[in-house]
């Protein structure tokens, strides 16, 4: 008889630990509580910009194993395109400075020693001053291991960290830091390689992954939320959708990939970060000029990175909290105002969207990253998972199939 797993989310996190499991046989039923699957990973259609777009710009590293294994899996990792090296182009709108940073693909850090790779104004002892990052502690603050100022840190550093962390570098956790630096930078320029989903998040990571589940004998319900969990000794033994009694086998299994104020609720006393920081992104209804890169990234602007594809512009803003409330159409002019400049346009405001994420991720300093739960519960069939479980990794695409994939596994080990 097969063995049959609920999972409860259709995030990343909870799509990637199902496919993880329907790949090995099991039985997948997916239950999500909205009446979207995806998550913050999802394409929908807006009609201000008569457009299909993502709910967040997401960027992707050569170097994220976990995350295309899974594309690869469900077969849809050709939908994650980028140039064919490690190049990111950059631009200092305070200083009118345009730049391309290029790795080269060895471990050994050769591009360090090239003018023409690097960032502007910098040399290579600045890039060897980031080493104390590799080994810090998570309870650490990056302010107390790296020198926080400099060319190097406002046209580098800094931008990096506060995408892939969503908090002020100074006050977020070193160690999770360090975990970005190991994977990325001192990796090399293979793992560096910038991939972007052309297509939508959804078509390349999300409805591919329904499709595999669901050619696998397995489900994926929306609309229906978990609201209490039955125990029995070490185990779950029944879960409420609603008015509905799921009842699980003595062979069955949960996996719990739910937002961490839904986690406490479900299950008191499990730890989870309370602090959360806001993303702003934002859609533009315009072709991009020929030759605009596919990504730049923006220095000293209201804007950190611009995203073009072939029907519209799309930027994200990390660490957005002090945007939240500011009005809607004043927002929009001013970042179209940085647009324009980066990609050297003059054109009217044109159709746009912005999406304004409150609690996109956790706080990413020592105090919260404490608080993050491992995957394992004291119930033997009940696992978690989501970017806010203690992944190694702040909450990134890759942190959230990482989680999903070791969820998956502890399923499979029982």
């Amino acid at each position: 008889m097969s063995r049959t797993v609920h999972i409860l989310g259709a995030g990343i996190s909870g799509l990637s630990a199902g496919v993880r499991l329907a790949d090995a046989g099991f039985v997948v039923r997916v239950h999500e509580a909205t009446q979207q699957v995806g998550g913050r990973c999802r394409s929908y259609y807006d009609g201000a910009t008569d457009l299909t777009i993502d709910n967040g710009n997401h960027l992707i590293l050569s170097g994220n194993r976990h995350v295309l294994d899974y594309a690869r899996r469900i077969g849809s990792v050709g939908g994650l395109k980028g140039p064919p090296d490690a190049r990111f182009a950059f631009i200092d709108l305070a200083a009118d400075k345009r730049w391309t940073l290029r790795i080269n693909d060895s471990r050994v850090p050769f591009w360090v020693f090239d003018a023409d790779r690097r960032v502007p104004d910098t040399s290579p002892a600045d890039y060897f001053g980031l080493a104390p990052l590799a080994w810090a502690s998570t309870q650490a603050l990056i302010g107390d291991t790296i020198k926080c100022e400099g060319p190097l840190y406002d046209r580098l550093v800094g931008p990096l960290l506060l995408a892939a962390l969503n908090i002020d570098p100074p006050k977020g956790s070193a160690g999770l830091a360090g975990a970005i630096v190991r994977e990325t930078l001192l990796a090399g320029g293979q793992a560096c390689r910038p991939l972007i989903a052309g297509d939508g998040l959804s078509s390349v990571l999300i409805d591919p992954a329904l499709r595999f589940i669901r050619e696998r004998g397995g489900s994926v319900d929306i609309g229906h939320e978990a609201r209490s969990l039955s125990f029995d000794g070490d185990r779950v033994t029944a879960f409420s959708l609603g008015d509905q009694s799921v009842e699980l086998g003595p062979e069955d299994a949960v996996v719990m990939a739910v937002p961490p104020r839904s986690a406490t609720a479900l299950l008191p006393g499990v730890s989870a970060p309370t602090r959360f920081c806001a993303i702003v992104n934002a859609h533009f209804r315009f072709a991009p000029p020929p030759g605009l890169s596919q990504m730049t990234g923006v220095v000293n602007g209201l804007i950190e990175w611009l995203f073009v594809f072939k029907d519209r512009m799309s930027i994200t803003i990390s660490g957005g909290d002090h945007l939240v409330d500011r009005p809607r159409e004043q927002l929009a002019q001013e970042i179209w105002n940085d647009i324009c400049r980066v990609a050297g346009i003059d054109a009217p405001l044109p159709p746009w969207q912005i999406v304004r994420e409150r609690r996109a991720t956790f706080e990413a300093s020592p105090e919260q990253n404490a608080l993050r739960p491992g995957a394992t519960t004291q119930w033997r069939n009940l696992f978690l998972a989501g970017d806010w479980t203690d992944t190694g990794l702040p909450a990134t695409i890759e942190g959230s199939v990482r989680s999903g994939d070791r969820a998956a596994d502890l399923v499979l080990r029982t």
